[in-house]
């Protein structure tokens, strides 16, 4: 297998058939959107024009989803993307919008970290498997989204500040951020 450091290169054929260059095998939206969940990126490009075709597959699968009734975007937030696109403000929304997943990737990373260091069970027979089990149960319910902490270092034992309330705090932030977005 390649470089997981590399996007998997994907190729549209005329035929609109989605080949997968590394497997040499045509892939389906479902296939590629599984890719993505566990932690791969990829990049399709027209074989013809060479043209970049990523961001509308991608587009593509978000719609898929949504209309099977699997619904993670609120029609708040779409009307305000569609808002966007014909707004000077609209600038800010991609940044806004990729700072809020980092902060709920870094929340979830967070949170599974807690999960290991605060808990006495830590210590019992058994304990990592089961700890595999969650993270690929939060994993799954996330759709793959995963990232590594980047932020400041946990907290000593003895710190008053509890994971609840972290997270309580990283909720605000988002809701403060989803807020301001919102007025724009």
């Amino acid at each position: 297998m390649a470089d997981q450091g590399e996007p998997l290169l994907i190729k549209r054929y005329a035929s609109r058939r989605l080949y997968n260059t590394e497997t040499s095998d045509y892939v389906t939206l479902e296939d590629i959107a599984g890719f993505i969940r566990t932690g791969r990126d990829v990049k399709i490009v027209d074989l013809k024009s060479g043209d970049d075709l990523t961001r509308q597959y991608l587009l593509q699968i978000i719609a898929e989803h949504e209309s099977r009734g699997e619904n993670v975007l609120p029609i708040t937030v779409l009307t305000d993307l569609v808002r966007s696109y014909s707004t000077q403000g609209g600038s800010v929304v991609p940044d806004f919008l990729a700072m809020s997943f980092d902060m709920l990737k870094q929340g979830q990373s967070k949170m599974m970290e807690n999960m290991t260091a605060m808990n006495p069970m830590a210590r019992m027979p058994g304990f990592e498997a089961m700890r595999a089990q969650q993270e690929a149960f939060m994993k799954a319910m996330t759709g793959g989204m995963s990232g590594q902490w980047s932020g400041p270092e946990p907290q000593s034992e003895d710190s008053d500040r509890s994971a609840t309330e972290e997270l309580d705090d990283i909720k605000r932030q988002l809701a403060d951020l989803q807020s301001k977005l919102s007025k724009m």
